[in-house]
This record gives C-alpha cells, sequence and structure tokens, in this order.
C-alpha cells in the first residue's frame, strides 16, 4: 500500500511535527476574536451566488497524505485515512460547499465571473503523493468536485509514494488544477538568487511544457516567503500563491499571501466545520513568514 512506503517530505508547514498545543492553537486560535454569528455553522449566512458580485471571503484546506500513517511516521498529523477523508468531504456538502479551484476564485473575484452554486471552498493538496490520486480524487469525482494539486517536480518520485506524470494528467483530466510549490520543495528564503529563480520560475516553465498547463499559483514550501520570495513569484507571473497560515482568503488582501487552513488526521466532520467558522475573522497573512 501507498501508506507503507510513503515517504513524507517536509510539506508546506510542516518543518516540525504538529505538538498537541499547535495543533490547538491553529484549530482555536481565532474562536475569542471571531465575529459573532447566529449559529455555529461553518459560513453561515455567507452564499456565492452565480454571476454575484465577487466580494465574499473562500476558505482554503490543506491536505497531504490520504492514508493512514505508518509506523514511526515522522509527521503522522499529515496523513488523513481514506475514510476521514470522505466523510470529511459528504459533511462538507451537506453543509451547502462547493469545491471551486484557485483559477475560478480569482475570476470570480476579479471578473465577475459564476461560480457553481453554493458557497465555494478550495481543496489544496501538496507535494504530489500518489494517495492524493488513488483515494482523494474518486471521492471528490463522485461529489463533482476539483482541487488544486500543488506538486513538487522532484524529491517524492512515484517508488516513494509520488505521483506518476500519468496520474499527474489524470488529475487535469478531472478537472484539477496543477500549481507547484516549486522544484524540490526548498525553504525559498535561504536561496540566492540563482536558486530561487531555479525553484520557482524554471519549476513553472517545466510543468507548463510537460502537462499543457498554465500553473498559475504558488505554494510557498514550508510555508516560508519574505519580500525577495514574493518579489520572484510575481515576476514569474504567478496569479497568487498560498501560505500555511490559517484564515480565510479575501479579496482584499494580498494575492500572494492567501491564507489556508490545515486540515490534519483525527479530524472529525463536526470540528472540521467548527474550523472553518472558527479561522474566518482571523487577519491576513504578515508580510514575511518563518515559521513559529
Amino acid at each position: 500500500m501507498v501508506a507503507a512506503t510513503v515517504t513524507v517530505v517536509l510539506s508546506a508547514g510542516s518543518s516540525s511535527s504538529p505538538s498537541p498545543a499547535a495543533r490547538a492553537r491553529q484549530h482555536h486560535r481565532a474562536a475569542a476574536r471571531a465575529r459573532p454569528t447566529t449559529g455555529s455553522t461553518a459560513g453561515a449566512g455567507f452564499s456565492a451566488r452565480p454571476g454575484s458580485s465577487g466580494s465574499q471571503p473562500v476558505p482554503i484546506l490543506m491536505y497531504h497524505v490520504i492514508a493512514s500513517p505508518p509506523s514511526g511516521a515522522p509527521f503522522p498529523g499529515l496523513y488523513v485515512t481514506p475514510s476521514e477523508f470522505a466523510e470529511q468531504m459528504r459533511a462538507l456538502k451537506r453543509a451547502g460547499w462547493r469545491a471551486v479551484t484557485l483559477d475560478q476564485v480569482d475570476a470570480y473575484w476579479h471578473r465577475g465571473a459564476q461560480l457553481p452554486a453554493g458557497k465555494p471552498l478550495v481543496l489544496t493538496f501538496d507535494n504530489g503523493y500518489q494517495s492524493q490520486f488513488t483515494q482523494a480524487l474518486p471521492v471528490l469525482r463522485g461529489l463533482g468536485w476539483v482541487a488544486d494539486e500543488n506538486i513538487q517536480i522532484s524529491g517524492l518520485p512515484p517508488s516513494q509514494g509520488g505521483l506518476t506524470r500519468a496520474e499527474v494528467r489524470g488529475l487535469i483530466g478531472a478537472g484539477w488544477e496543477l500549481d507547484t510549490q516549486g522544484y524540490s520543495h526548498a525553504d525559498l528564503i535561504a536561496l540566492s538568487p540563482q536558486q530561487l529563480h531555479y525553484e520557482v520560475v524554471v519549476a513553472r516553465g517545466v510543468l507548463q511544457r510537460r502537462y499543457g498547463v498554465p500553473v498559475n499559483w504558488f505554494c510557498y514550501p514550508s510555508g516560508h516567503y519574505d519580500a525577495t520570495v514574493i518579489s520572484a513569484v510575481k515576476e514569474a507571473g504567478y496569479k497568487g500563491s498560498t501560505t500555511v497560515v490559517p484564515g480565510w482568503a479575501h479579496r482584499r488582501d494580498d494575492s500572494y499571501t492567501l491564507a489556508r487552513l490545515r486540515v490534519l488526521g483525527g479530524t472529525s466532520p463536526a470540528q472540521l466545520l467548527e474550523q472553518i467558522a472558527s479561522v474566518r475573522a482571523d487577519p491576513a497573512p504578515p508580510a514575511e513568514y518563518s515559521g513559529g
């Protein structure tokens, strides 16, 4: 099974194994300052009507491996079991959510494009684990949903649980959006200008030529970025970037520091809905981020 062989790289936001305290902070850090609502349902009072003005915020969820963690896994929190994932997706649909891509959100916000009926959210899958194709894709296809694949080009070969090129094409064929975390999932803020160019610019060009898709969004490896990294991402032609800072993405935010909510193993459907609601009022991500 993939779960027995997958190699977990230092994926976005996983520069260290999430401690119980860190998990609690992520899950509940905004509860004390969240805006009052009339109920606890995530997104209460929010629905983006097809063709409506693009002004509503959108939560972006972050997933990694869709499998049970093998014994001794260094980052077990990054493993969401297939049954957990399926239950979470069904709960989101029952709550009125509908998965869309970042390109769709961008078109909705800035060009008045229509979105499918329902409350839009974005599902992102980091690094390019094979379980995203074998486990997540069938569930989402059954719901008529799509997602964003934040692939890294090297460091996670199929022999270690990574996607094959044919599987990446299968995701694209199913309507998924292909984005990237760069060439090798390097810590971008520690690189030379030449190395940064390779990770950000060259990686995009490789994926564009290989798969014939635009690759419009960057995902900061381990969530690390600063002004130099943001400048490189802008100059490479990306529309924006996603972080590991919890919150919802807003039209008014800097598109190169969009918030995301990491989904950890053991999260029940009810907890996921609560977590989405609890971070809606969180402040926008900072101008730079290096962990912690």
